[in-house]
């Protein structure tokens, strides 16, 4: 059994569920990826958005979403694969969803493009569902085969907004309150000018501190957060 063939539960944090995703201006992404993992008949969908945006997350949320309505699910990270991915991406078979991650890492990539197209034309004839998430829109991507480039372009495009300064605090404050930790302004001042700022990268380090926090059984401060950041 492939890493890409276990059981989502067993390989990716519950936090990238479809309830777990903070919307802001992407309430119409979430929906459409919603309707694509629970029917077969709902059109297919491209996610475009910069890192940090939730790209990664909506797709594997959308595999544990068709997971749970009964139907099977793979998620593909073309970004990570090693050795051909031309051969990874022809082997990704048999499963009512597929989802390819990170597909601007092929652009250009001949054998991959190919590979891609097949898949496409494959899962169509079979009336399964396939979903994409890349940095940019298809036409922008530098895809040289224009049929797939064509394909596509012609899928639901979700273009993704990552939430604002303000809107991220907001999550990690609630978030952070749910684990009985309160993050005020000073420490979220700090944090924000010296570690990365997309939210998947802020709630990780959220599990960080309220593992450490609880072990040194001190509150969450300035110099408590320059020290661990430090080790």
């Amino acid at each position: 059994m492939t890493s890409q063939q276990l059981p989502l539960a067993l390989r990716w944090p519950r936090r990238q569920r479809f309830e777990h995703f903070h919307a802001g201006e992407n309430a119409a992404a979430l929906e459409a990826l919603r309707a694509a993992a629970g029917s077969a008949s709902a059109p297919w969908v491209f996610v475009a958005g910069p890192l940090g945006s939730g790209r990664t997350h909506l797709l594997i949320a959308a595999c544990q979403a068709a997971i749970d309505e009964g139907r099977t699910a793979q998620y593909l990270p073309l970004a990570g694969l090693r050795g051909s991915r031309a051969d990874a991406i022809r082997g990704m078979a048999g499963s009512d969803v597929l989802a390819i991650d990170d597909l601007d890492s092929v652009a250009g990539e001949a054998d991959a493009e190919h590979a891609l197209f097949d898949t496409f034309n494959r899962y169509r004839a079979e009336g399964c569902t396939l979903l994409f998430a890349a940095t940019a829109a298809p036409a922008t991507l530098g895809i040289a085969l224009p049929d797939l480039r064509s394909r596509l372009g012609s899928l639901t495009q979700a273009v993704l907004k990552p939430l604002g300064d303000e809107q991220r605090r907001q999550v990690l404050r609630e978030q952070a309150a749910g684990r009985g930790i309160e993050l005020d302004d000073t420490v979220l001042d700090w944090l924000f000018a010296h570690h990365a700022r997309d939210l998947g990268a802020l709630l990780d380090l959220l599990d960080t501190l309220d593992r450490a926090s609880l072990a040194a059984q001190r509150r969450v401060t300035v110099p408590f957060l320059r020290s661990l950041l430090k080790e």
